[in-house]
């Protein structure tokens, strides 16, 4: 159900392994070609120093772009759960006013629909989560309709379909943020690109310098990765080590248990 491309398929830590393998690789062939030009083609070493600066300024540049990305993703996520609870709570509310049986079925409904809501779920089980959703908000939709032929003039009955017409909104919003609006693959591929060929460049000048290999550069690969992790996590809804915060939705839950009949 997520829109994440062929990188969603594979665990953070074994992400963020490659990441530490390939970009090594691509340091150590930027190294072995530098040494090469030195024996048989020697040039100096300030154009190149130039060169990698600029090299690692793009890059910088390209990390900054893709973490204010997900970032942002990851804020409009957070923000949507506190809407979504509140547009539940005041349905909840509001339905109070209703009469019965309506006004106990339809706050069974929205117990389950929270219930739902926060469900600890992965990749598989979303699907079927979210089609449960779409389940009850049409038996709500269903109650709305039946109660609003019994007195069309009733000002209860208005304030209850717009709160619950807005809840219902506000599910898809959540659906577009929270699962489909990530990364765009062509910004993965330019960041990878811009990260390799940079990589390379500083092993190249490193091997025309004529320096040991230094560990400097492994800290370099390292931070890069760790950095190129946390943006992955970002951009990962259902997993990860940063994830949104469900608390409001929880206390919700919870003040809805203590007014069920």
């Amino acid at each position: 159900m997520t829109d994440g491309g062929l990188l969603d398929s594979y665990p953070l830590w074994l992400l963020f392994i490659v990441t530490v393998v390939i970009v090594s690789i691509a340091v150590e062939v930027g190294y072995q070609l530098g040494h090469y030009r030195r024996k048989h083609a020697p040039e100096l070493d300030m154009p190149v120093s130039a060169m990698v600066a600029a090299m690692l300024g793009l890059l910088a540049f390209m990390l900054a772009f893709t973490f204010g990305m997900a970032a942002s993703r990851y804020d409009e996520r957070r923000n949507a759960v506190l809407e979504d609870a509140n547009a539940i709570g005041t349905t909840y509310l509001r339905a109070a006013l209703l009469k019965d049986p309506e006004r106990t079925e339809v706050r069974r409904i929205l117990r389950e629909y929270v219930e739902v809501r926060l469900s600890n779920l992965n990749q598989e089980q979303i699907g079927q989560a979210l089609s449960k959703s779409t389940e009850l908000q049409n038996q709500l939709w269903s109650h709305a309709a039946a109660i609003a032929e019994q007195d069309t003039h009733s000002i209860v009955t208005g304030l209850f379909i717009q709160s619950l017409n807005g809840m219902i909104d506000l599910h898809a919003k959540r659906v577009m943020i929270g699962l489909r609006s990530r990364i765009p693959a062509v910004v993965w591929f330019a960041l990878c690109f811009v990260a390799l060929l940079t990589m390379t460049t500083t092993g190249f000048h490193e091997g025309i310098a004529g320096s040991r290999r230094s560990l400097a550069s492994f800290a370099v690969v390292v931070a890069f990765s760790v950095i190129l992790f946390l943006i992955f996590d970002l951009d990962r809804p259902l997993e990860g080590l940063v994830r949104v915060s469900q608390q409001s939705l929880q206390d919700l839950q919870e003040s809805m248990k203590s007014q069920a009949p």
